[in-house]
C-alpha cells in the first residue's frame, strides 16, 4: 500500500514546480467562475443568468485547457497551441459581447449592470493573461494586452457604455491583463529556470563521478605503467645478456617474474578496492565532490588516531556512500559524521532525496559489509523517514594510535 503523499514525494523538484504552476492556472479558472459566474444567479433572473453563467464556465474551461497546452509547448512537449489561442480569443470576445449586451440592452437594474459589467471586464483580463502564456516574444505579449484593452473600448462604447466608463473599463483591462500576462511570463521563466538548474546539477554530478573514475584510472596507470616499463627494460637487458651467454640473464628474468607478480597483485588490489583508503582524505574528498555537484555537505568529526585498517574500511564506506548520493535520488543536503566513544567509532552518512538502495541489498553495500567484517564492524542502511536515507557503519573497541 502506498504511503500518503508518496505521489508527490516521488516527483523531482522541477516536476513539483511544474505541477504547482499548472494547477495554479487551473485554479484561476475556478476563481473566474466563483467570482463572476456564480454571483449572476443572485443578480438577475434565472433565464438570463443561466446562459451567461454557462458562457463564463465555458470560457474558464477553455482558459484552463489553453494554459495546460501552453505549458506543454513551453517544455517542448507539443507544438505551439495556435488553434487553442484563437479559440480562447474567440470565446473571450463572444462572452464579452454577451455580457456588455446584457448590461446595456437587457433588463434594467444596478445589480444586473454590475454583474454583467464584471463578467465583461474579468473575461477580457483572464483571456489576455492566458493567451500571453502561449506567446514567447515580449512585444507580442504587449500587443495581446493592448489589443484586449482596445477591444474593450471598441465593443463597449458602441453598445451604449458612456465614454468615461469605457475609459475606466479599458484601463482596468489593461492593468489587470498586464498583471496576469506578467504572472504568466514570470511563471514560465521560473519553470524553465528550475529545469535548467536541475539539468546543471545532474551535469555536475556526472562530472564528479567522471572525475572519480579518472582518479581510479590514474591510480591504475601509475601501477601498471611504471611496472610495465621496468619489465620491458629488464626483459631487453635479459635478452642482451642471453645472447652473450652470461648467467646474469637468469637473474634479470627472475626479477621480471617478481615484478609481474607484484603488478598482478597491485592491479587486483586496485580493481577490488583492497588498497588502503585514508578516512581523512575520503571525508575531504566527499565534501568536495558533493559540493561541486550542488549538494550541501557537512562533515563533522576527526579521523586522526584511528588504526589504518579501521580508516581503510570506513574510508570505503564514505566513498561508496558518496557515489550513492551522486547517482541516486535528488539529494539537496548530506551530512557525514564520525563519532568516537568508549564503545568504538560510528560513521553516519545521511542525505535527503531518498538516495541509495531502500533495503539491505545491493552489491556495493555487501562489499562494504565484508570490509567492515574484517575489523568486526557492522553496517546498517535504509530509509529512516520519508525521503531521508541513512547509512551507519560501526566498528567496536577501537584502539587509538599514538600520533
Amino acid at each position: 500500500m502506498r504511503k500518503p503523499g508518496s505521489w508527490w514525494g516521488r516527483k523531482s523538484t522541477p516536476a513539483k514546480v511544474e505541477t504547482y504552476t499548472r494547477w495554479s492556472f487551473h485554479f484561476f479558472a475556478v476563481i473566474e467562475v466563483a467570482s463572476i459566474g456564480l454571483p449572476l444567479l443572485g443578480a438577475m433572473t434565472p433565464w438570463l443568468a443561466a446562459p451567461l453563467l454557462a458562457l463564463v464556465t465555458v470560457h474558464a474551461v477553455v482558459c484552463a485547457v489553453t494554459a495546460s497546452r501552453a505549458l506543454d509547448w513551453t517544455r517542448g512537449r507539443r507544438e505551439q497551441p495556435v488553434h487553442m489561442l484563437w479559440t480562447l480569443g474567440t470565446v473571450t470576445a463572444a462572452v464579452a459581447v454577451a455580457a456588455i449586451g446584457v448590461s446595456e440592452r437587457g433588463p434594467g437594474g444596478d445589480d444586473v449592470e454590475t454583474a454583467a459589467g464584471g463578467v465583461f471586464g474579468v473575461v477580457l483580463i483572464f483571456g489576455a493573461g492566458v493567451i500571453a502564456l502561449g506567446v514567447r516574444e515580449r512585444r507580442r505579449v504587449y500587443g495581446v494586452v493592448a489589443g484586449f484593452a482596445a477591444g474593450a473600448g471598441v465593443v463597449a462604447f458602441p453598445l451604449g457604455l458612456p465614454a468615461p466608463a469605457t475609459l475606466v473599463t479599458m484601463l482596468a483591462v489593461l492593468l489587470g491583463g498586464g498583471f496576469l500576462a506578467f504572472t504568466s511570463a514570470f511563471s514560465v521563466w521560473l519553470l524553465n529556470a528550475v529545469y535548467e538548474l536541475d539539468e546543471a546539477r545532474e551535469t555536475r554530478a556526472r562530472l564528479a563521478v567522471a572525475e572519480e573514475r579518472l582518479r581510479f584510472g590514474r591510480d591504475l596507470h601509475d601501477v601498471v605503467g611504471r611496472n610495465l616499463a621496468v619489465i620491458a627494460l629488464k626483459s631487453e637487458l635479459a635478452v642482451q645478456l642471453a645472447h652473450r651467454g652470461r648467467d646474469e640473464a637468469v637473474d634479470q628474468m627472475t626479477e621480471v617474474q617478481r615484478i609481474a607478480h607484484d603488478t598482478q597483485r597491485e592491479v587486483r588490489e586496485v580493481v577490488r578496492g583492497y588498497r588502503d583508503a585514508d578516512l581523512g582524505v575520503e571525508l575531504s574528498g566527499a565534501q568536495g565532490v558533493l559540493t561541486a555537484a550542488g549538494i550541501e555537505c557537512e562533515v563533522t568529526g576527526e579521523a586522526a588516531g584511528l588504526p589504518a585498517e579501521v580508516q581503510s574500511a570506513l574510508g570505503w564506506v564514505v566513498r561508496e556512500a558518496t557515489t550513492n548520493v551522486l547517482r541516486h535520488g535528488d539529494a539537496q543536503r548530506c551530512t557525514v559524521a564520525v563519532r568516537r566513544s568508549e564503545d568504538g567509532v560510528v560513521l553516519t552518512v545521511e542525505n535527503d532525496g531518498a538516495a541509495g538502495p531502500s533495503g539491505p541489498g545491493g552489491s556495493g553495500l555487501a562489499g562494504l559489509r565484508e570490509r567492515l567484517a574484517a575489523v568486526d564492524g557492522t553496517l546498517e542502511a535504509g530509509t529512516v523517514r520519508e525521503g531521508v536515507f541513512r547509512l551507519v557503519a560501526q566498528v567496536p573497541k577501537v584502539t587509538e594510535v599514538a600520533s
